[in-house]
């Protein structure tokens, strides 16, 4: 590589997703600091997709998506689908942008995991930084037949209707969502459009390098991340340096890829696909987490009116254990049926349908996110190893999450919805017979986190320190989900846009 082919800053992100294009944006605040930040996929300011909320949807499994796949799973299903998205803004240019802001348990338990300075009186103020325009959904986008079901759940489950979520403690409640979009425009509130878009083409220390995928962290002989490796869409492959430190914000899936591909890892898993280790971290792809989705269906009785802001605008949160500190059911209803794990299985879906999702709230099983092969270019292996807890605390409470949906569809005002059941069906009713078609059908709601988690110096598996740092080396942080000592009860969108906001004061601060 000639000299001409590197490039230096004094930080280099890596991945211009939900975290990265926070944490560029922040630390570009200070003229005198340089920043790259160096996106795999292309811009997102020209494509309506993924500026359009409503049209996120077409985002899924397409051009802009890695659309990777699971290995087979003993009980749960072997055909998920992971979408990870490669463009600007990543995952927040492609989901809901369900904005909810985790209970103060959450990160009471982060704190237990080793996390320490996690807690929630030092992340709460975070929340109130964040650039994100989060709103309730607007009036005007509130289907009928979703406010109907708003009702049902309340009565049948006898919890309160919630206008707002984010400004008082999480409890049992049902109600429209708040999320992060611009009602009047149906913009999107992603990362990219409220922290990139304002300023990337007027601070001239802040370059956007996009379609530009790093491939490896480069260290010195010490073990210091010194820059990465990255290969254009022409081909080419170059350096890119940095002065200060290398911030990883690629994703849960990501990360950990490119630090095994960088000899970060479990050393006997790196050199028996013949990478030299760097070092022995036995945590990097470990303890993924992701919330597993259940699915119910009925034939409508009615084709369903019009649309919303999302089409996924309300939410159920229930607890089943009446000593839970947190709901353990977190159900999303849609206004279109996703049902093609059904339809494998020889369900036939009828033109008007309606359906339900619940998913496990805190899961306790942890899957695995491992290499195929030293080659950057083989997809990873992601084994999310759902419903193998040891006390079947997720099996039972996806069982129950399905029987508190039934419940909710016999209660007016959503019963007048809702016609015979199409799946599971009306004759499956035990616990066993509930539970093996659900988990043959559980989906990923695309949460995975927490596979290069913070924890304490004891833990062999904490991937990194409380300051995000990884732990053995220096120079270089982990700035994204990955970094998660557990799952967020709730969707993590919100969740990672604080820890960006936390990363990007902690480099600052040199801390």
């Amino acid at each position: 590589m000639s000299e001409a082919a590197q490039s230096v800053f004094d930080y280099v992100v890596v991945g211009g997703g939900t975290a990265g294009a926070v944490i560029a944006s922040r630390l570009s605040e200070d003229p005198g600091v340089s920043v790259g930040l160096l996106e795999w996929g292309p811009s997102d300011r020209e494509e309506p997709r993924a500026l359009q909320i409503r049209r996120w949807f077409e985002m899924l499994e397409g051009e802009y998506d890695l659309d990777y796949r699971s290995v087979h799973q003993p009980r749960g299903n072997s055909h998920i689908r992971q979408s990870r998205a490669r463009i600007l803004g990543g995952c927040s240019t492609h989901n809901t942008m369900i904005a909810l802001r985790p209970p103060a348990a959450d990160f009471s338990d982060w704190v237990e995991r080793g996390a320490v300075g996690w807690d929630a009186a030092t992340m709460f103020p975070y929340y109130d930084r964040l650039l994100t325009h989060i709103v309730p959904v607007a009036e005007e986008h509130r289907n009928p037949y979703l406010a109907d079901v708003v009702k049902a759940a309340a009565t049948a489950l006898d919890i309160p209707v919630r206008e707002r979520w984010n400004d008082r403690p999480y409890a049992d409640g049902v109600g429209f969502l708040e999320i992060g979009y611009y009602p009047e425009t149906g913009v999107r509130s992603s990362s990219s459009v409220d922290y990139l878009h304002p300023v990337m083409d007027d601070r001239p220390n802040l370059s956007t390098l996009l379609e530009t995928r790093v491939t490896r962290v480069l260290f010195t002989p010490d073990r210091r991340a010194y820059g990465v490796e990255v290969r254009r869409a022409d081909g080419s492959t170059h350096t890119v340096r940095a002065r200060h430190e290398v911030v990883l914000c690629a994703g849960a899936i990501d990360t950990p890829r490119l630090l095994l591909l960088s000899g970060v890892g479990p050393a006997e898993e790196l050199r028996a696909l013949g990478i030299p280790v760097v070092l022995d971290s036995p945590g990097v792809g470990r303890n993924l987490s992701d919330h597993p989705e259940g699915l119910i269906v009925w034939e409508a009785t009615e084709p369903i009116p019009g649309t919303g802001a999302t089409d996924w605008d309300m939410s159920v949160m229930a607890r089943v254990d009446p000593d839970a500190v947190v709901p353990q059911i977190l159900m999303h209803v849609p206004l279109m049926t996703y049902a093609v794990h059904a339809e494998r299985l020889g369900c036939d879906i009828p033109r008007h349908s309606i359906s339900m999702t619940p998913n496990v709230a805190r899961p306790h099983s942890r899957g695995t996110v491992r290499l195929a092969s030293a080659d950057p270019a083989e997809a990873p292996l992601i084994d999310y190893r759902n419903f193998t807890d040891p006390e079947g605390h997720d099996e039972r409470l996806l069982v129950e999450g399905i029987r508190i949906a039934r419940r909710i569809a016999a209660t007016a005002p959503m019963a007048r919805w809702v016609g015979r059941e199409v799946f599971p069906g009306p004759e499956v009713v035990t616990d066993e017979e509930i539970s093996a078609l659900v988990r043959a059908t559980s989906h990923t709601v695309y949460h995975v986190s927490c596979t290069a988690r913070m924890g304490a110096d004891g833990d062999h598996e904490a991937v990194l320190d409380p300051s995000l740092r990884v732990r053995g080396t220096s120079g270089l942080r982990v700035a994204d989900a990955s970094a998660f000592p557990s799952l967020t009860t709730v969707n993590p969108v919100v969740a990672v846009l604080m820890l960006a906001e936390r990363a990007a004061e902690l480099l600052r601060a040199g801390g």
